[in-house]
């Protein structure tokens, strides 16, 4: 059983997508073969039913079944999970649920149109309230999504009131200067440092961790990147790891597009051995034959660098 998530949580905790078969049913051997993908690719910990794991799309007795199932084959690695809901009963409850199957903590964003910083405040109040004092909580912050801003006076008072806050999942943009402010205030005395997780498809990682982050928390389709740029960094090698990021980057910068980007991630995934099938639960949007003749020259620039460099691709079987 996994230990409970801390302030102290470091690393690349990968987002992982939710797999379907080819007729939209949930993919369980998929579920398999992708958790295995990813820990082979090096990943400190998992992130289940957030954005990109079309968490929406899912019924319930689904949603608890995935996460078990991913539960049941990450080892000693710790599994977040997102149970964001505009009901506070089903945060509570699936918060709870996926406590008992062995999560070690949960993600919850706040509701779209959430006004002003009290109502911020007030909101997440009653979440921890429902939740209980003993679930950890991570804060996703993604106002791109939710149209709503956090500022990092409200994020401190949130650090300061409740105990079960160990982690802020940092997706704003630009928000590097956010961080910057987040990591000095936690300098006052008697303030705690939390966890940084940071996302956007790790588009800015190398800038975001020189300002403070602890690791990433998103799904790019070569999580050893992530971890390799991560660990670089941990070993203060920042230059290499800008470096290695540097190859990537073009896939990186092309797996954000708004809308066809889960597609994209998916067919890498896909095309990588990780699941059988590319396809979203509907509505979801699929590649044309130009969208994977563009994606296939991407990745065959990515093996001539990587070979260039001496670098080498994880083979995903």
């Amino acid at each position: 059983m996994t230990t409970k998530l801390t302030e102290k949580a470091r690393g690349v905790y990968i987002i992982a997508a939710t797999p379907f078969t080819d007729d939209g049913a949930l993919d369980l051997q998929s579920v398999d073969t992708l958790t295995d993908f990813y820990i082979r690719s090096g990943v400190h910990g998992f992130t289940l039913l957030g954005m990109m794991g079309e968490a929406h799309k899912l019924a319930a007795e689904e949603s608890i079944e995935v996460v078990k199932r991913v539960i049941s084959r990450a080892g000693d690695r710790q599994v977040i999970v997102g149970v964001s809901h505009a009901g506070l009963e089903n945060v509570r409850r699936l918060g709870h649920e996926v406590m008992v199957a062995g999560a070690a903590g949960v993600m919850v964003a706040p509701p779209p149109g959430l006004k002003g910083d009290d109502g911020i405040y007030n909101y997440y109040a009653q979440v921890f309230e429902a939740l209980g004092p003993h679930i950890p909580v991570v804060y996703q912050d993604y106002p791109q999504a939710t149209g709503v801003y956090l500022p990092p006076s409200v994020f401190e008072r949130l650090v300061d009131d409740f105990e079960q806050l160990v982690m802020l999942k940092h997706e704003d943009a630009p928000g590097l200067a956010k961080l910057t402010r987040i990591r000095e205030g936690e300098k006052k005395p008697g303030r705690r440092r939390v966890s940084i997780l940071v996302g956007n498809g790790g588009l800015y990682l190398p800038q975001e961790m020189r300002r403070g982050a602890d690791g990433a928390m998103t799904g790019f389709a070569w999580p050893e990147m992530l971890v390799q740029v991560y660990e670089l960094f941990a070993a203060g090698k920042a230059e290499e790891a800008e470096d290695l990021f540097d190859i990537y980057l073009p896939l990186v910068r092309h797996e954000v597009q708004p809308g066809i980007g889960l597609a994209l991630r998916k067919e890498v995934l896909f095309m990588r051995g990780a699941i059988r099938s590319p396809r979203q639960r509907a509505p979801g949007l699929s590649l044309t034959a130009t969208d994977r003749a563009e994606l296939g020259s991407l990745i065959a620039r990515l093996e001539r660098r990587l070979a260039a460099s001496g670098q080498h691709k994880l083979a995903a079987e």
